[in-house]
């Protein structure tokens, strides 16, 4: 409890520990998801040169990622409601690390599509459990902010290596894209030791309430199986689930294939399109912390409609546009929502089944999720080889957005933060 007694409790000054964890957490984000995940952007069309690729194997390799995390992300969740987040947390982050570095070092498809699959199963085990700890220091009213705020884990990620990585593709020259495996890997492994340091599991280990003044339910610890009806039998986290599908199946297929359409398809220098991956995730930063906000005000209904609206517009311009101006507007709006769904869906599972049950019920939605991540990429990539053109792999995108806000639209939460009426997850 020594460090307990170092942070405030609720009306005391100080800084309460919540804020460390979601801090943590945010760099766990840049590792696990801005690193492992949205590295391969860039370094996608560097690397498809280098081992002669095609793009239907380059858009395998991004399902061979997204299948090891829908793998482990319903896995992961379950064992950190059972053992704990952070031992999950830590053990995957190495995994993910040492499954960089094996990237770096393939000469072929069958071992790149291996690592790729490590990878995912790592960042699967390190991202879910890290969310739904997030939720779990948060009172409901301060919830979407919370994990709004480190979701913007990945928009750091995208500077980073939008920024990074082509300087190093440029100094290294047919090597750079190994290099770059080698570098991120690295990073990734610092903060694994960085998670195992300062992650604590619960607010009552410290002796702490939440953060919003509410302290922590009893029996807030491991799971009961007698619990488990309450997140495969919940109509509404089958339905969060939908809305988590049709979310990753969309923006997969833009993120993952922005660089080479605009690189291979369209003529754009590497440093261009560099450029505005960075300006994405310059915005995109606080794009978790801005809509987790507004879900917190308005309703996490609200707050689904509206993000799947702008990124419709985004992904509707992008496939149909040939001007810079065009691809410009485009980013813009997706940098502005890009991480947001995964924070206010993690606030919503959160406020739908209580701290306890968090991790497990955000492993289920993000199983589906994953699903739809995985769908993606193969998809886009396949219909690009078949008509030489990504254009309508990004109207299948948009499709996919459109639909997300009409299936929000009806979402009923029986716990709907907002300016009024505002309750705890235990009142159901």
């Amino acid at each position: 409890m020594v460090i307990g007694r170092l942070f405030s409790r609720e009306g005391k000054p100080g800084l309460h520990y919540g804020y460390i964890i979601i801090s943590i957490g945010t760099i766990i984000v840049v590792g696990s998801l801005g690193f492992a995940r949205f590295g391969y952007t860039m370094i996608l069309p560097v690397m498809q040169r280098s081992l002669e690729l095609s793009s239907t194997e380059m858009g395998l390799l991004a399902t061979g990622n997204l299948t090891g995390y829908l793998i482990f992300s319903l896995l992961g969740g379950i064992l950190a409601s059972r053992y704990g987040p952070k031992v999950v947390i830590t053990c995957s982050l190495f995994v993910v690390a040492l499954a960089m570095v094996g990237t770096g070092f393939v000469q072929g498809f069958a071992l790149a599509f291996v690592m790729r699959l490590i990878t995912g199963l790592g960042s699967g085990g390190s991202n879910v459990p890290m969310m739904g700890l997030a939720s779990s220091w948060f009172s409901p009213r301060k919830r979407g902010m919370a994990t709004g705020l480190m979701s913007g884990g990945s928009g750091i990620g995208l500077v980073l290596v939008g920024i990074i990585l082509p300087r190093v593709f440029g100094h290294y020259g047919e090597f750079g894209w190994r290099v770059s495996w080698y570098l991120l890997g690295g990073l990734v492994l610092l903060i694994a030791i960085l998670a195992y340091r300062f992650l604590i599991n619960r607010p009552s280990q410290l002796g702490l309430p939440l953060v919003g003044g509410e302290m922590e339910p009893e029996g807030s610890g491991k799971a009961s199986s007698l619990q488990w009806s309450l997140v495969f039998g919940s109509r509404t986290i089958w339905h969060m689930a939908v809305i988590y599908f049709l979310f990753g199946f969309s923006y997969i297929i833009y993120s993952t294939f922005f660089a080479s359409f605009l690189v291979d398809e369209r003529g754009m220098l590497e440093t261009t399109a560099g450029g505005l991956w960075a300006l994405i995730g310059g915005l995109s930063i606080f794009s978790g912390l801005l809509w987790g906000m507004f879900s917190d005000h308005f309703g996490r209904r609200a707050g689904f409609v509206a993000i799947f609206t702008l990124q419709f517009i985004s992904f509707l311009i992008f496939s149909r546009t040939f001007d810079l101006s065009g691809y410009l507007i485009s980013s813009i709006l997706f940098g502005l929502t890009a991480w947001s769904i995964p924070g206010v869906m993690a606030a919503s599972v959160g406020d739908h089944l209580g701290s306890r049950l968090a991790p497990a019920g955000l492993g289920l939605v993000t199983l589906i999720f994953g699903i739809g991540q995985a769908l993606g990429p193969a998809i886009a990539g396949y219909l690009a080889d078949l008509t030489t053109s990504f254009s309508l792999a990004f109207l299948i995108a948009a499709f996919g957005a459109l639909l997300g806000a009409v299936v929000s639209l009806f979402l009923k939460l029986q716990q709907e933060p907002g300016p009024v009426n505002v309750k705890t997850p235990y009142s159901q």
